[in-house]
């Protein structure tokens, strides 16, 4: 097929592997030959599943659904990285060219406590939809969808809005960052609202009870590194940390509901 490569690669893959939470886990060694280039990642993984089944042996846990960079849930660390080499991609959008033929991938799960293994590289990320949870839900009547060059929201507040909720919450800015920080996260999800007339109603509260539910899940503090929006598939930008500590400090401070 035209522009489709020939040429096939051979790969030792360091995979983790874990029965379940409370069974201690070790890596693994698997070698994988003719890997074509074209491969995604997962498919990747797919194929040598495949040959695990075959052998009668367990087939390596993972998650994904889309595969189209969309729903988050492929969270994995590749070589140290959370969702491989490749900037703004996750593990499911990187092909297999990103690798050479002969090399030795080491595959590991999040690292990180609030987000315990489940088996294998499959990790739970409740915490991350118990800090959502706790940020309520818009009360106000938005009624029948209207023409969206109707909306009365400025083009700046508009675009910053659609930055932040472009976060699947996959959780790679917690796996990248040392202090297991949900701060990207938890900003990016107050951070959208704010920007929308529909998300001042509840504004004060959201933030706090977010930020509340952040800490009883045991994420850690942020100390300003940024491997989370370096690590993040969807860029979403470090301001949304700023934009957190702002509003929680007007909530908490000025008492702003």
């Amino acid at each position: 097929m035209s522009g489709t490569s020939t040429t096939t690669m051979k790969l030792t893959l360091r995979i983790w592997r874990q029965k379940d939470n409370k069974t201690p886990g070790k890596l693994e060694t698997y070698e994988l030959a003719a890997v074509s280039p074209d491969m995604s990642f997962l498919e990747m993984l797919d194929v040598l599943n495949e040959t695990l089944t075959t052998t009668d042996r367990d087939p390596i846990a993972f998650d994904h659904d889309c595969r189209e960079g969309i729903c988050g849930s492929c969270a994995m660390m590749i070589n140290g990285r959370a969702h491989g080499p490749r900037k703004a991609t996750t593990v499911c959008q990187l092909h297999m060219r990103s690798f050479k033929d002969g090399d030795t991938i080491t595959i590991e799960p999040w690292r990180a406590q609030p987000f315990p293994v489940i088996k294998d590289l499959s990790v739970s990320r409740a915490s991350f939809d118990r800090i959502i949870a706790a940020g309520g839900f818009v009360s106000i009547g938005t009624g029948s969808t209207v023409d969206g060059n109707a909306i009365p929201i400025g083009k700046t507040d508009a675009d910053e809005a659609m930055d932040y909720a472009s976060c699947i919450g996959c959780g790679a800015c917690v796996a990248a960052c040392p202090n297991a920080s949900a701060m990207l996260f938890t900003g990016a999800k107050v951070a959208h609202l704010v920007k929308l007339p529909q998300g001042q109603v509840e504004r004060g509260g959201r933030v706090r009870n977010m930020v509340a539910q952040m800490d009883i899940e045991g994420f850690g503090s942020c100390t300003n590194h940024g491997e989370c929006s370096a690590s993040c598939p969807k860029e979403i930008p470090f301001d949304a940390i700023v934009m957190l500590n702002r509003e929680f400090m007007r909530a908490s401070v000025l008492g702003k509901s």
